[in-house]
């Protein structure tokens, strides 16, 4: 059982340094609240999910170069989120044919990052079993 997610739910990178907003772009799906519901495959970075500010991962290539030019001082760069599998585990719930996302699910960033709901945002519903 979890609390559905919805447009504008806060997320978080464990390698991000700040907050970002998921983003719903398909205008006709089913709401919660005032707000659009997401699916797992709300996952498209920079449309879905935006930057977490800067990105403190030696994993990324940015941050080991950098670091490694500031000789070996970690040296955070601007994050690009680089995700490539769908958010897990997916609701039971399906949303225009799709599993909707709840508020456990996590994605996980090429850089090693990963991201999970802090807040699902407007998410009124519950979903049941």
């Amino acid at each position: 059982m979890g609390n559905f997610v919805c447009q504008g739910a806060m997320l978080q990178c464990s390698f991000g340094m700040a907050p970002s907003s998921l983003m719903v772009i398909i205008p006709l799906r089913p709401k919660c609240g005032n707000m659009l519901m997401a699916t797992i495959m709300d996952m498209v970075p920079m449309t879905n999910i935006m930057p977490f500010g800067m990105c403190q991962s030696m994993a990324n290539p940015t941050v080991a170069s950098a670091t490694a030019a500031a000789m070996g001082v970690l040296t955070p760069m601007p994050c690009v989120p680089v995700i490539t599998a769908p958010w897990a585990p997916p609701g039971q719930v399906k949303v225009m044919g799709q599993p909707a996302l709840i508020n456990n699910a996590k994605c996980i960033c090429t850089w090693g990052g990963q991201i999970s709901v802090v807040n699902p945002s407007g998410s009124m519903m519950t979903q049941g079993k």
